[in-house]
Order: C-alpha cells, then sequence, then structure tokens
C-alpha cells in the first residue's frame, strides 16, 4: 500500500474508488510536518455530506481506537463501500508518537479541547493541535452525517467499557445516537455531560451528525475487549447508515439485551480528591453501589499514622470510572458514579 503525503487542499475525498493520505500539516518547531494517516473509500452511492468518519488517538495515549482502525484498514473491501468512509487511526500524531494524553513534544494542548472558536485561524490558537482541529472542521465535517471518536482512559482514568455521548435536543437525532452506540456492544452506554468546552463529539453533534464516543481501556494498554468492540461499531455503523454494504449480528451485551444505559451529567456523580495523594480501588468498576458507599480510599503518606480518606459514591450507580494511576492531585475527580437510567 503506498500512501501519498498531501497538504489538506489538495485531498480528493469525493472521488470514486480508494485513496491512502499521509496529511501534511506543517510542525511548529522542525523544517518538516506532521503527518496523519487517512484513508478515503468512496462508493457508487456516495452522496454530498453524508459519510462515515471514525477517528483513533484525539489522544495519544489511547491505543484501542488505533488498533481497531488500523485492522479495518486491511479488511475493508473498496467495492463493499456504497458510500464514503473516512479512517483516521491517528489524528493526533504528536501526542501519539510521544506516547501522551497532550501534545506534549508541541504545544501541549489537549486536542479533545481544542475545538473552540479561532481553531488554527486566530494566531493565538495557530499551534499544530488547533490546527487539527481546523482540519477536522474544513475538511471532514462538511462530507460526514456520522462521527466516531474512538477513546480510551489513556492514564486517567479505568473505565467500565462503554460507548457514550451526550444528551441532544433533537429526539430523532438521540434515537439515531443511542442505537448506533448500541452496535459497539459495550456493557455500558454512557450518557454524560456537557459542559466541557472544545470538545470535538460536542462540535460534531452541535453540527446534526450522529456522533459517538468510546471509553475501551485504560492505563495506555491495549484491551482485548475494546479492539473488539471498536471494530465492532465502526463496521455496524458503517452498515447500518447505508455506507457500507453487508451484514452484521448483535455481539455481546448488545446481543443478549444486557446492556446499562448510565448518565453522569451533574455534579453529585464526581468524587474529587481534596488533597494530593495515592489512590486506593476498593470496588471494581462496573459494579453497582449506593450512595455513600466507599469506592477506594485516598492515602496522604505524608502524615503516615493518619486514617485514609473515604471516597464515596455521591449517588446510587454503577462505578463507571476510578483515576488509574494511584498519586492524583487535588481536585482531580478519583470515581464516577453514574445513574442507572435504562
Amino acid at each position: 500500500m503506498t500512501r501519498t503525503i498531501v497538504r489538506p487542499e489538495r485531498l480528493d475525498l469525493d472521488s470514486p474508488g480508494r485513496r491512502d493520505y499521509w496529511v501534511a500539516l506543517e510542525h511548529d518547531s522542525i523544517w518538516g510536518d506532521h503527518l496523519i494517516p487517512l484513508t478515503v473509500i468512496v462508493g457508487p452511492h456516495a452522496k454530498d455530506g453524508e459519510g462515515l468518519v471514525s477517528f483513533g488517538s484525539n489522544h495519544g495515549n489511547e491505543y484501542e481506537g488505533p488498533m481497531a482502525l488500523k485492522h479495518l484498514l486491511r479488511e475493508i473491501r473498496t467495492e463493499d463501500v456504497l458510500g464514503r468512509m473516512i479512517l483516521v487511526p491517528v489524528l493526533n500524531p504528536g501526542a501519539f508518537r510521544a506516547g501522551t494524553r497532550e501534545a506534549t513534544l508541541d504545544d501541549r494542548v489537549n486536542l479533545n479541547r481544542a475545538f473552540v472558536p479561532g481553531a488554527g485561524v486566530t494566531p493565538s490558537l495557530a499551534g499544530i493541535t488547533h490546527r487539527i482541529a481546523g482540519f477536522v472542521r474544513s475538511h471532514i465535517w462538511p462530507r460526514v452525517h456520522v462521527v466516531l471518536d474512538l477513546h480510551s482512559g489513556g492514564d486517567v482514568a479505568r473505565f467500565a467499557l462503554c460507548a457514550n455521548f451526550h444528551p441532544v435536543d433533537d429526539p430523532e437525532l438521540s434515537r439515531k445516537i443511542e442505537d448506533t452506540a448500541r452496535w459497539f456492544g459495550t456493557p455500558f452506554l454512557m450518557v454524560y455531560q456537557n459542559q466541557t468546552p472544545g470538545l470535538l463529539p460536542s462540535e460534531a453533534e452541535r453540527l446534526g451528525k450522529i456522533t459517538v464516543g468510546t471509553e475501551l481501556g485504560w492505563g495506555s494498554a491495549v484491551c482485548t475487549d475494546g479492539v473488539k468492540y471498536g471494530r465492532q461499531g465502526v463496521l455496524a455503523a458503517a452498515i447500518n447508515h447505508g455506507q457500507l454494504r453487508g451484514q452484521i449480528e448483535r455481539i455481546d451485551f448488545h446481543k443478549s439485551g444486557n446492556q446499562k444505559k448510565v448518565e453522569m451529567v451533574d455534579r453529585e456523580c464526581f468524587t474529587v480528591a481534596p488533597f494530593d495523594g495515592h489512590y486506593e480501588p476498593i470496588v471494581d468498576c462496573g459494579n453497582f453501589v449506593k450512595a455513600g458507599t466507599t469506592v477506594g480510599y485516598l492515602h496522604d503518606f505524608d502524615y503516615i499514622d493518619a486514617e485514609p480518606y473515604p471516597a464515596v459514591a455521591g449517588v446510587d450507580g454503577y462505578v463507571l470510572a476510578q483515576t488509574w494511576r494511584a498519586p492524583v492531585m487535588r481536585g482531580q475527580h478519583i470515581v464516577v458514579v453514574a445513574r442507572d437510567i435504562g
């Protein structure tokens, strides 16, 4: 397979057939480029403004998405694509090469906070991360109506595996989003708060796109189930939304009807560390707890003889996430408990 290195304005995302690119965005410090792998396959029934895009490595230390999409690059046959499919296994190459959440070797910006007004255009927002956001806005959004943003917990949090989305006002769009999320097959569907500025999924939702995110693993490792769910979700979305020929069967928790739909949209769901310390979980993610249940302990080793601080559940629900690394900062969310709304 030969990849062509092109500037964004030379991309062809519309002509029939398959093209494999390295999208070149100028490096901020060296005489060179950041290269984003992008594959586009356009079939005979492609429509203006419609298609599917799936992103991996929005954050650089989350690997299930890149793995799943890399497999799909080999598996999807051009002759089976009916509409438009755009696969971007590594959206954030600087962060991916550094193995960090943000682009620590470049502008130290979190790409999933970079979809803000003026990104990539305003001089103060013209670093590589904001220019990636600008590239997505100008070249990807106009050509797709389905957006899959494959995340994992990285070093930040351990999650019960889930597909996730925000509440949206349009009931028909909400139905399509939830149905698309269910096809990933994960044990949980997570509806989460939409107050964080600059999120890629938030912008896609505001544009009326069928938008699903995921949490498919943790610890900067690779979860086998996470890769499986990522692959399943992308294929199912492509088939069910008319972009790919074929049939697909439900798997795992979707097949059994045991998916749990949970919600974490208010502050009571989040337990915050009141001091710097080291976190010890005592209840695993995925378990149901009552409000007031101690889910873990925060230890302060400067006060070695003191009792640990109990991190308690703020609501009745499922332990959806906990901090992954033992050292935590004051103010960090160390436990997330999500209400069952299924």
